[in-house]
Formats: structure tokens, sequence, C-alpha cells
């Protein structure tokens, strides 16, 4: 019987979250192994929180969106052998493309509230540069012979031009002005100290100049200007809106959390950032796959009797300006509204698939601590093959939390 009685549920908090500097595909990572960063990101989460026993964590769930070399073989258990954790210790993989370590968290947190887990660890990890995405893939040809999908679904940028086709409102001035502010809003995070502290300095070799320590994000462009995006060419179509300027890269990077049932994290003495209150996952076509995080917020916002109006922070992965622009007007959101990506997003910090999630819901967590006052916030972004995913969390520091902070 799980739990203390069938049928009860516990608070699931998110106790702390830490990521790798994120590099681009063929930068500084280009010679480090995918499951080397991983490794060290749950490293650094056994040692910012002393007071776990290690033999207290009862599932390593890790996601990758290219299950192959080294960032294959049930990944989750393979981390978690070589980064030392008991022999006792599970593990398993995760992929659900972008969304790959949001669905680690959202799984494994469930089973935490059922009574199955007490202590998991989530995350994700790829290495673009080593392994692009659908490398080794065998797509069935029915998706293409039968019409199952158009054609442009299987080329993300073209999706996303699919998104400006739908909405004629977001022009690319428009995109290129919203990816301007990221560049801008990260600049001022790094300037501010708000990023640095849950990064964990990684260890890069490099055959002909030896080793450095990477303690930053490798993707940002402080430098760009209105101007420069304008005259970036569109590679998806000819004048299209859609350009390297106003996507996320390609990247290579690791991000990992600490979860908790909300009664063992009082026990263990391990601090609660967020409560998670619900989340949704839903489908749409996947030509326009970027509109994804639209039906799924929807979805987690009627299951939790919540509207957007609670919603008081947002992170929204920035796949692609037009996507998040999408989420906005349907919203009735602005676009320079104050609640969204406070510390900019991925068009400047980089999109490494599968483990972005949890990028997401770390800066999140940082947030509520800033901000009290704040009771509910969200994470959401869209999913390759047409899918959207959001998580909502409550803000243990209001006054009105459910879940206190320890």
């Amino acid at each position: 019987m799980f739990g203390s009685a069938r049928g009860s549920v516990r608070d699931v908090v998110f106790v702390d979250g830490v990521r790798t500097p994120f590099g681009k595909a063929k930068g500084v990572y280009a010679e480090t192994r995918a499951d080397d960063l991983i490794v060290r990101v749950i490293r650094e989460l056994l040692r910012r929180n002393p007071s776990l026993p290690p033999e207290r964590i009862d599932e390593v769930a890790v996601a990758a969106t290219t299950q192959i070399g080294d960032q294959g073989l049930t990944i989750g258990r393979i981390a978690g052998v070589l980064a030392g954790l008991p022999e006792s210790v599970p593990g398993y993989a995760v992929d659900r493309m972008c969304a790959g370590a949001v669905t680690a968290v959202t799984t494994t947190a469930s089973s935490i509230a059922v009574g199955a887990y007490d202590v998991a660890v989530a995350g994700g990890v790829e290495h673009m540069g080593r392994h692009p995405m659908g490398e080794g893939a065998d797509l069935n040809p029915r998706f293409v012979a039968e019409r199952l999908v158009d054609p442009s679904a299987l080329v993300m940028g073209s999706t996303a031009e699919n998104v400006h086709d739908r909405f004629p409102a977001i022009t690319r001035e428009r995109a290129d002005a919203y990816a301007l502010a990221s560049q801008e809003k990260v600049a001022k995070a790094y300037a501010n100290g708000q990023i640095q502290p849950d990064l964990v300095p990684m260890a890069a070799r490099h055959a002909d100049s030896g080793w450095e320590l990477v303690t930053a994000d490798e993707p940002p462009r402080p430098t760009t200007t209105l101007d420069g995006l304008a005259g970036l060419r569109t590679p998806f179509r000819p004048h299209g809106r859609v350009t390297a300027g106003n996507s996320a890269g390609i990247n290579d990077g690791a991000t990992g959390c600490l979860l908790a049932a909300a009664e063992v994290a009082a026990e263990l003495g391990l601090p609660a950032r967020m409560t998670l209150v619900g989340y949704g996952f839903a489908g749409v076509a996947p030509q326009v796959m970027g509109i994804g995080p639209i039906p799924s917020t929807e979805k987690a916002l009627a299951r939790t009797g919540l509207t957007i109006d609670d919603i008081g922070l947002f992170e929204l992965n920035e796949a692609f300006a037009v996507q998040v622009l999408a989420f906005l007007d349907h919203f009735g959101i602005a676009d320079d509204d104050p609640r969204v990506n406070q510390y900019g997003g991925a068009i400047a910090l980089g999109h490494p698939l599968a483990s972005s999630g949890v990028r997401l819901m770390t800066q999140l967590a940082r947030q509520f601590a800033e901000h009290p006052e704040v009771r509910y916030g969200m994470t959401a972004m869209c999913v390759g093959l047409g899918m959207g995913a959001t998580t909502i969390w409550e803000n243990p520091h209001h006054s009105a939390a459910t879940t206190a902070t320890s």
C-alpha cells in the first residue's frame, strides 16, 4: 500500500536544481562526453545538499532526445553509477524530445506523490554537437507516404515558419525585437549574479589546448542589435522570418534537480524551493508544433483550478521567438510583460533539447525566492512532433503557500 493510507497523495517539492553552463555545438564541450556532463550535475546536487544520504535516493531519471552513444544505454542508470550513487539506486532514460527533462520531473514527482518514491533525481542531457537530433533514427515511411504529417513537421525551423503563417501579426520585426530583449535580459541577469548560482563549473578537455574550466554559458551574444538581427538570412524559407538570431541554437548541456515528498524534505532538512501544483501535456498538428504550449497550459490550468491571471511568473522555453509570441498573444500577455522570462531565455542561453525543462524550473525557483509576493509560477515549452508541456508550481515563500520553506 502506497502512502500512509490507500489513495493518499503527498505534496512534492523541488529541492534544488543545477546545470552545467550550456555550450555551442562543436564548441566548448566538443571533446567532452555527454554522460560526464550529467554525472557532474548529479554530484553537484549531492554536494549542495549534504543532509541527503545518497541511499535515500529512490530513482534517477535522465532524459536525452538522441539516445545513442555516450547519452544512450539507459543513461539514468549509467549516470547514477558513474556519479557514485549506491548500486541500490536504480535509473532509467526518458525521451519526449524537448520536454524530456520535464517528463522526467513529472513522472518521478507522480511516483513520489503516491508514495512509491521518497526522493528522486530528474534531469536531462543533450550533446547536439556529437549527436544531432534524430541521429540513427529510422522514420517509418508511412509518415510521408500516407501523409500522416506534413513533411515540414520534421524540420523544426520550418514548423516555426508555419506558425508565422498562421499568425501574420507576428512579424519578423516583432520576433527580432523579442530576441533582442532575451539577449539583454540574460546580460542583465549575469550582471546581477542571478544565473551563476545554479551553474556547476565543468572541466572540458581540448586535444590541442588542454583543459579549461567552463563557468559561464557560451551561446549568449550580448552585443546583439536589431540591425544585426535584421541582416540575418532565413535558412528555412526564402524571404522567411525565422533566423539564427530569433531562434535557440544547437547546444550541449545537462541539467538536474532533486525532488522529494514534502515531509521527507522536512525530515532530512532539505529546502523546499517550489511545490508542484500540477502539469499538462498536449498534442497539436506536428507542422505547427510551436503552438503546443497553448493547449498544454489550458489543460494544466483547468486541472488545477487556476486561471492564467493566477500565474505571477512565467518561464517559457524560447525554441523560436514566434512560438513564445503565439503563446503570449493567445493568453493576452504583452511581449514585454515583466512576469515573463525575467532572466532571458533559450534564444540567448541555448536549448540543449531534453535538458532545457529543468533549466526553466531552476530559474523559476530562484525567481520565487526573489518574489515572495508571487504565489504561482509556470514553465512551458513546445515539443517536437507536435506537443506542448506545462508545469505549475507554488511558491513556498508566499504567505498563503501550502508548503513552507525549511
